[in-house]
């Protein structure tokens, strides 16, 4: 509405310009105050439909768009009509066995079958055993006196007579069948405490001195440093040991090297059986050696030095010992 004042104010005012051009133009007056706004119009009509314009370019591809909601469930359709059935397809190949199912239960017993036929007559069996006697039948009566008998034989012997004077003793007899044992007896009265036995003993041990040492090789040591011989079964002249008491014995020996290597011997007898050897490293060393023998009586033992005097470094003084050990464990007598 308001549109329509403001054009015909305008028309008005385009009348005033075109008389006062006729006569003379007068000075410009005042503007106005804007007047309101109108009223908006009316909504025009669609205007028609114009051509259509060039394709445009393709967009990007967009991105995929999220999952939609899954649908209502829809009804159940109608049951389908059955066809004619169809030809027979070939058979498969046969497929793996199949696993053991579990044991069935046990079923019931079945009802009892009908009785079977009489079967062919078995052959004869083995006689059986004698039976027992039966009862003792009853006495007959008396038959006729027979013929007289011959003599009959010699009757019993009589009582014997007075007993005569003992004969001499006769040769002694076998052993007889050894008879049952017989009940144990009571326990007797404790004896008197007997004496002591007396055990077989043997014993040493000996060790070298200053004097001694690095002794000559291939023959006995002769060990002069008595530590223990009370019954002199080591002979200190000889450097032997010699068996009074056969049995089992112990023997060792700890050494003491210096100067030089060691290599020593423990002999049987003449036989060397324990050996032992150790290298000189510029300081003293120590060394030692242990067995168990069963000796007889005479046997001998004693140790050597083996391999010349390159292998006689055995060394004592007073901080240091080189010893030989025996002593008897036990007789075997």
């Amino acid at each position: 509405m308001r549109i329509w004042w403001l054009l015909l104010a305008v028309g008005a005012y385009v009348k005033s310009v075109r008389s006062q051009d006729t006569c003379r133009q007068g000075h410009p007056g005042i503007p106005g105050n804007p007047g309101h706004n109108g009223l908006p119009g009316r909504d025009g009509r669609d205007g028609t439909k114009g051509d259509k314009g060039d394709t445009g370019e393709p967009g990007h591809p967009g991105g995929p768009g999220k999952d939609g909601r899954s649908g209502e469930k829809g009804e159940r359709g109608a049951d389908g009509r059955v066809d004619g059935k169809g030809v027979k397809g070939d058979p498969g190949s046969r497929g793996p066995p199949g696993k053991h199912g579990p044991k069935g239960s046990l079923g019931p017993m079945g009802e009892q079958g009908p009785q079977g036929e009489t079967g062919p007559q078995g052959q004869k069996g083995d006689k059986g055993d004698v039976g027992p006697s039966g009862p003792e039948g009853l006495r007959g009566t008396a038959g006729p006196s027979g013929p007289q008998g011959l003599p009959g034989p010699i009757g019993p012997i009589g009582k014997p007579g007075p007993r005569g004077e003992a004969g001499p003793i006769g040769p002694q007899g076998e052993p007889g069948v050894r008879g049952v044992r017989g009940w144990k007896g009571d326990r007797g009265e404790k004896g008197k405490i007997g004496e002591t036995p007396v055990l077989p003993k043997s014993a040493f041990t000996v060790g070298l001195t200053v004097l001694s040492k690095f002794p000559a090789p291939d023959v006995p040591i002769q060990f002069d440093k008595i530590l223990y011989n009370e019954f002199n079964h080591y002979n200190v002249a000889t450097g032997k040991f010699t068996c009074h008491v056969a049995g089992v014995y112990y023997f060792t020996y700890h050494i003491t090297v210096f100067s030089r290597n060691v290599q020593v011997s423990l002999v049987k007898n003449g036989v060397k059986i324990l050996h032992t050897k150790d290298g000189y490293m510029s300081s003293e060393d120590q060394a030692s050696g242990g067995i168990v023998l069963a000796l007889k009586l005479g046997d001998e033992l004693w140790m050597q030095v083996t391999g010349g005097e390159r292998f006689n470094g055995l060394f004592a003084d007073e901080d240091d010992d080189t010893t030989f050990t025996g002593f008897l464990l036990f007789s075997s007598s």
